[in-house]
């Protein structure tokens, strides 16, 4: 079993003999806020024939029941008992504990458990407010380590005050501020830099300018003509359900990218986002491993891109809690872009990165073939143009000194950038038709998520060459990381991260943020033909 991110293990018969003083139990309201669903259930189970008889006019109870009423609330007092005593029973075996550069949840009472997670694997520590969780003043706090978030430790519930302090605590010890010896530190939560927020009226716009959007349109055209050439009106009531759904995903898209507010602090990037379940994200310097920003057709009317990332820990959440997750910027302006980009990647590797980047978002090759790139993006040849008649002008590369930057999609526009430290291994692809026309594809493995990096139609012989050099790269950027512990590393950047904060400005120049050195071996780094 390996302690490097989070396990589950078996607890010994008296758990009490490895407590050191420092394991504290959650608030006592946090089984109820857990488990109101079943108390609900419960209590639906026993009143929904009552409510139905009263709002008919009826009875408030059976007159044939009468004989079985004792009965019946006797059991559903034992089971309400039984559920509350469940209850009491997981609060007062769920602990926590921050210690030996460990955070521990022990929970369960019949099946005794522990996870933990190293502090400086923590990738991101989120606090979690539910509704109800928000009327009592309570917070999840759950961190993510380096796998996949198939084994992240979460501790629920906690006052608000309690777990922002916490979450401090843990950053700051994981950035390298250690207490004293047997003296538990209260290390204060790090101040911070609103740098952007996305209006609800931009946010409700981009719904509705959406590729979803788009989809429905057509789809309800298909359904109209279907209708008027079979002279069928019950198709219509075939949509009712579809319509439903379509509602509760919009208005779940809305609710998740509602109130939007981005804000740069020593201890990392803080996203906070909801109307009614709201939730902020802590994401430590040099924990994101690459970075994709896009702008849909119709975005491009107004301006707007959008931005996900890949965090390891995060992985490949199902469903809109984990698109919003691997969401840096749900709706935003080219300067809202340029300001996220300076906060992610602080050293751009480049002279004058506002060019760069507005070349990655916009650009295209010349039409004229022949024509040498004016941008600096190494594009598919022209021999290639049949391959992709709409994408040669956008399909392209460019390798700063620090990350390697892709762009693709003639309508959808997609920039892709990874950190050179952060590529773990590569591959190279031909089909036939690409051998034909000796072009190939290189593909960049960074850890799971949205983004999927990918070099579309390079020149064969260019492929190659940056495959040899992007190995090279990697190799050599992760050999510049000395320590897992970023506090060193950002602090010299403070000046630079206020300047990005500044809207239009982006670094030029620093070292970048640096964390946990990636382990890939010469040996991932594999090209493959197919």
């Amino acid at each position: 079993m390996s302690l490097e991110d989070s396990a589950a293990v078996s607890l010994p018969d008296h758990p009490e003999a490895a407590i050191d003083g420092d394991w504290k139990r959650v608030h006592p309201a946090s089984p109820f806020v857990r488990g109101w669903v079943g108390l609900a259930a419960v209590g639906f189970f026993f009143g929904r024939d009552a409510f139905e008889r009263m709002l008919q006019g009826r009875d408030f109870l059976d007159p044939n029941l009468s004989g079985r009423v004792p009965w019946l609330l006797a059991g559903g007092a034992v089971v309400l008992l039984l559920t509350v005593a469940g209850f009491i029973l997981s609060w007062y075996f769920t602990r926590y504990q921050v210690a030996e550069g460990y955070v521990r949840v022990n929970t369960g009472f019949l099946f005794k458990q522990q996870r933990q997670a190293r502090l400086d694997r923590v990738q991101a520590i989120d606090i979690v407010q539910p509704l109800l969780a928000r009327i009592f003043g309570l917070a999840e706090l759950k961190f993510e380590v380096a796998d996949a978030g198939e084994s992240a430790v979460r501790l629920a519930y906690l006052p608000l005050a309690q777990a922002k302090q916490l979450r401090a605590t843990i950053l700051g010890r994981a950035a390298g501020l250690v207490s004293e010896p047997g003296k538990e530190a209260q290390i204060p939560e790090a101040p911070e830099h609103v740098v952007l927020s996305v209006p609800p009226a931009r946010l409700i716009g981009s719904l509705l300018l959406s590729e979803q959007t788009v989809g429905i349109l057509v789809g309800a055209a298909i359904v109209v003509g279907t209708s008027v050439l079979l002279e069928n009106n019950a198709i219509f009531l075939a949509l009712i359900p579809g319509i439903l759904g379509i509602g509760a995903a919009y208005w779940s898209s809305f609710t998740k990218g509602y109130n939007f507010t981005a804000a740069i602090s020593p201890d990392g990037i803080r996203l906070r986002y909801g109307l009614l379940d709201t939730q902020a994200q802590t994401v430590p310097p040099g924990r994101i491993q690459a970075v994709m920003v896009t702008q849909p057709p119709l975005w491009r009317l107004f301006g707007w891109y959008r931005m996900h990332i890949n965090v390891a820990g995060y992985g490949v959440s199902a469903g809109t809690e984990g698109a919003s997750r691997t969401m840096l910027l749900p709706v935003g302006m080219k300067p809202d872009v340029m300001r996220m980009l300076s906060l992610v990647l602080p050293d751009p590797g480049v002279e004058d990165p506002v060019q760069v980047f507005t070349a990655g978002l916009d650009g295209l090759a010349p039409a004229r073939p022949g024509s040498a790139p004016t941008d600096g993006f190494i594009t598919t040849p022209v021999r290639a143009r049949w391959l992709a008649p709409l994408g040669r002008r956008r399909n392209g590369f460019f390798a700063t000194r620090t990350a390697l930057l892709i762009r693709s999609g003639r309508w959808w526009h997609t920039l892709v950038l990874v950190p050179h430290q952060r590529t773990q291994s590569m591959a190279l692809h031909q089909g036939p038709l690409a051998r034909r026309f000796g072009v190939a594809d290189l593909v960049l493995h960074t850890t799971a998520g949205p983004v999927s990096p990918r070099v579309f139609q390079a020149d064969a012989a260019q492929a190659v060459e940056l495959f040899d050099q992007q190995a090279a790269r990697a190799r050599e950027a992760r050999k510049r990381q000395t320590s897992e512990q970023w506090l060193a590393q950002i602090a010299p950047q403070a000046p630079e991260v206020a300047a990005a904060a500044r809207p239009g400005e982006v670094p030029h120049s620093g070292e970048p943020a640096r964390s946990e050195q990636t382990q890939t071996s010469p040996q991932q780094e594999d090209r493959h033909d197919g």
